[in-house]
């Protein structure tokens, strides 16, 4: 639930999901729906006014915002339409990070960012920085980061919202990629009917509520 002014809007009314490992889960609705929303509290970066959240069967209400922090930091991954990257660092720093929050050794980030800059295809462009990126491969680098810590969920917000068709394209074969080679749960909330073909399974969510999932 929100403030907005002497009114409180509640975002996600109801929402009652289950959702099994190594799953490709598409949300999708109209903007202002709850899409995003949905998101955070499934990534553990808001709370639910009532109700609650588990992850990997514990009772998420029960942790510490510490232990919240622990939980995003080395379990979820999140990909932004708007990509997040931190302009000042160049595209190795930008995923070695999350590996520097989580205490991995000097060495360790450096060959895991490389290694996961390869697998997205941008080898060459490792000690490029952000404005020197096109969006497609900004948001590879934000891929990238997001796998740095081997989450077993990544979410992802609009994540082909910026790009141009070709390129949307490409970003959706790499997260499908992901899920279904590497294990991942990837959950994302989107337009594109692109990630709605390809998902195991979509939910459409309209004020709030999400209707019943179904296979796509």
């Amino acid at each position: 639930m929100y403030r907005f002014g002497s009114s409180f809007i509640t975002a996600v009314k109801k929402v009652n999901l289950e959702i099994k490992d190594g799953t490709f889960i598409s949300i999708v609705g109209p903007s202002g729906s709850g899409k995003t929303t949905l998101l955070n509290l499934i990534g553990l970066i808001g709370y639910p006014t009532s109700g609650k959240v588990f992850f990997n069967g514990e009772d998420t209400s029960k942790l510490s915002e510490r232990e919240r922090r622990k939980i995003r930091l080395r379990k979820i991954g999140f990909v932004f339409q708007t990509f997040n990257l931190i302009p000042s660092l160049k595209a190795l720093e930008n995923v070695e990070l999350p590996m520097a929050l989580a205490g991995l050794k000097l060495n360790t980030q450096r060959e895991r960012a490389i290694q996961l800059l390869k697998s997205v295809g941008l080898a060459h462009r490792l000690y490029h920085r952000p404005k020197e990126l096109s969006a497609g491969e900004m948001q590879r680098v934000s891929i990238a980061r997001a796998l740095a810590n081997n989450p077993s969920m990544i979410l992802a917000d609009e994540p082909t919202g910026e790009l141009d068709t070709e390129t949307g394209i490409n970003i959706v074969s790499l997260l499908l990629d992901l899920c279904k080679t590497q294990g991942k749960t990837l959950i994302v909330a989107t337009h594109d009917e692109k990630i709605t073909k390809v998902a195991d399974k979509v939910y459409k969510i309209r004020d709030g509520f999400v209707e019943s999932g179904f296979n796509s």
